[in-house]
Formats: structure tokens, sequence, C-alpha cells
């Protein structure tokens, strides 16, 4: 297969998918069409050598009449069949019934008059009359198989020069294909970039002066406004955060240490509580001490978008369940849950299975790409309309 980054383009999984079908679908019919060809070109072959055997077999074929001629008219003399060392023979009457052969195992096609089977070429001939009752006479002479070589050898080279020409230009058929498709990426990438540029500065300034005002003092209504603008200002710091660690995550050296789990998760968890007050969601919470050797920004990433997507697609007054000891962490809700084909297409970039709660799709990607890269196991549990249980293990 062709490498597709090699030509600096990251796609997606169903785009990969599609063009090494594209692939497979030309090498197949490549393969195909030299198939016709080689098979023409052997039967030319064939046929060429036979017709080049034409004369002699030709020759034989009338020395053996002859010699027929000769028995039929001395019968009552001889009765001994003719029989020559450089071919085999058989004669058949007009009802194609065999009268006598030296090839008797063979089986003679007459409506033909030259072929090859196997490993001997037959010629099939008239007499212009009946001698001993023969309307038939068949020929057969050794194939010494040396023009088959040749032509194996000629197919093998040619054949093989001919698919990789087709190949060739079958990888100039996918850079035409991918151009297209190449393009579309980088104004993509580019617009992500100079739009995560320009939300960095006003997005943190909102936070910060939300977080500086004080509540309490406050009439309820305005509490209210304020939250909201809290829960606005960190669900875009949130995208802006994803965004950025698409564009630029692969670059970024992973500085790791050790990190305490269960004060990770709470500090998270308290990033969060603006979101899950307004949805009004009960938290349960059960962290036993842990740590792991890990990037701490990388890991705060991967369970921000687990507790997101938690909050997003829980239902109003549910709950969400954090637990976590030495070896896992789980995160469990109790909204809408997920079919079976929707849990094997999640971790898909740009995936999205509900349009009303908005994001890109592509926090379950970067969730994905964290845990490969420190080789966490991802376990989904999911029943449609009662929730969903997410469990990282390592």
């Amino acid at each position: 297969m062709l490498a597709l980054k090699s030509w600096g383009i990251d796609l997606l999984q169903s785009e990969k998918k599609t063009l090494y079908s594209f692939l497979g679908l030309y090498s197949f019919l490549s393969i195909v069409i030299l198939a016709f060809i080689c098979l023409l070109y052997y039967n030319f072959e064939k046929d060429l050598m036979l017709q080049s055997k034409r004369p002699l077999l030709q020759k034989y074929a009338d020395e053996l009449i002859y010699e027929l001629k000769q028995l039929h008219i001395n019968f009552d003399k001889q009765r001994t069949y003719p029989r020559f060392e450089e071919f085999d023979s058989a004669i058949f009457d007009s009802s194609k019934k065999r009268i006598f052969s030296t090839m008797p195992d063979a089986e003679i096609d007459l409506n033909s008059i030259l072929y090859v089977r196997g490993e001997h070429i037959y010629f099939i001939d008239q007499p212009e009359s009946y001698y001993l009752g023969s309307q038939y006479v068949v020929l057969r002479i050794k194939d010494d198989g040396t023009w088959r070589q040749a032509v194996l050898g000629d197919i093998l080279l040619y054949g093989s020069l001919a698919f990789g020409f087709m190949l060739f230009v079958g990888y100039f058929l996918l850079r035409l294909f991918l151009k297209p498709m190449n393009e579309a990426l980088h104004l993509l990438d580019r617009f992500i970039k100079d739009t995560t540029h320009e939300l960095n500065t006003p997005v943190n300034a909102i936070i910060s002066n939300v977080e500086m005002i004080e509540s309490e003092p406050l009439e309820p209504k305005l509490q209210k406004r304020i939250k909201r603008i809290d829960i606005g200002a960190k669900t875009i710091s949130n995208l802006y955060q994803d965004l950025t660690y698409l564009t630029l995550g692969h670059r970024l050296l992973s500085q790791d240490e050790p990190v305490d789990i269960p004060a990770l998760l709470q500090e998270r968890l308290e990033y969060f509580q603006t979101l899950l007050e307004a949805k009004k969601l009960t938290l349960h919470v059960d962290l036993r001490p842990a740590t792991l050797q890990i990037d701490r920004v990388k890991f705060a990433k991967l369970i921000d978008n687990l507790l997101s997507n938690a909050i997003k697609y829980n239902r109003v007054k549910g709950s969400i369940t954090v637990s976590s000891d030495k070896h896992r962490i789980s995160i469990a809700d109790s909204g809408r849950g997920m079919e079976k084909a929707q849990i094997d297409r999640m971790f898909e970039r740009f995936s999205r299975f509900d349009s009303s709660v908005g994001g890109f799709g592509i926090g379950l990607s970067i969730v994905s790409m964290i845990a490969k890269e420190y080789g966490i196991a991802i376990e989904i549990d999911s029943t449609p309309k009662k929730g969903t249980k997410v469990t990282l293990s390592w």
C-alpha cells in the first residue's frame, strides 16, 4: 500500500478505507486485464507452434495413409497394423468408433484437426478412401514443452513489467484523486489554527473575570446569568483545547511525571462543577490512591473529554459516577447510551451521533490518540436509554 502520510495527509479511517478499496479494485482490474492479455498471448503462441508442426504431421499422416492403403490391398497376405517410431497412431470408422490404436488410453477429439493435450500434440486427417474401413486417422507426437517454457517466461517477465507500470500509473491517479481532498484538509487545518489562536485570549479573559466575581451579594437572576456565562466560556475553552491538541498535539513533546490520579480527577470535577449544576446532575465519587507515570496535560485532556461527554449526553437530573483504583478509572453516566454500531465508530474523528449537543466530534478521537500513546485500554459498556460506562485500565 502507498504511504499516505508521506504525502502529508492525515485521513479519516473511513477515507482510508475508501482509498484502500480504490487501490484494491484498481489492482484487481489490472491483474484481470493482464491475465486476459496473457491468455491471448499464450493461445497465440500455441497456435503458432501447432502451425509450425503441421507440415511434419501432415507428412506423417500421408505415410500412415499410404501404409493403410497397402495393408488394405494386401490384407489377405499381411494383417499387421503399421507402426512408426516417430509417432503413435489410431484409426476410427465413420461412426467415430475406434478400429485400432497404438495409444489405447488416449481421449481423442475427432472434431478438431490439430490440438495440444497434456504432453502430446494430436493431428486428425481423413483418407481419400475408407482403407480398412477408416474415415479418420489420428497421429500423436511428443510435445517437448520448450515453447511453453519460453511463453511462460515471457509472460512472467513482461507481465511483471506491465503490472509495475500500471501500479505506477495508479499511483499518479491516486495522487490526482487525493489532491482536492488534500487541499480541503489544508484549508480546514489552517482555519482551525487561525480560529484557535484568536479564541485563546478572549476566552481566558472571560473565565478569569467570571471567577473573580463574588456571586453571594448579587441577585439570584444575576447569579444565574453569570453562571451561564461561566458555562459558555468553559465550553468554548474546552473546545479550544481540543482544537489546539488536534493541530499541535503530535508536535508536542510529552513530559511524563508521576500523576496523583484522585487529585487530578477532583481538580477536573471542580472545573466542570458549573456544568454539573446547570444540568442538575448527581455526582458519585469513589477515588482510591493511585499514581500513573504520564504527561499531566494530556491525561487531563483525556479526562476532560470523557467528563464532558458524560455531562452532554446525560439526562437532566441524572447521575455521574466516577471511581478509580490502582489500575483503572471508570466514568459512568445515566444518559441516552449507544447502539453497538455507534460504539464501533465513536473514536473516529468528526463522528457525531447527536447534533443537538454541539461539538465537532473530535473529543473521543483525542481520547483514543492519548490512550494509544500510553498503552491505556479503553472499554465501553453502553445500553441505549440507560447510560454509558467508560473504563480506562493500565
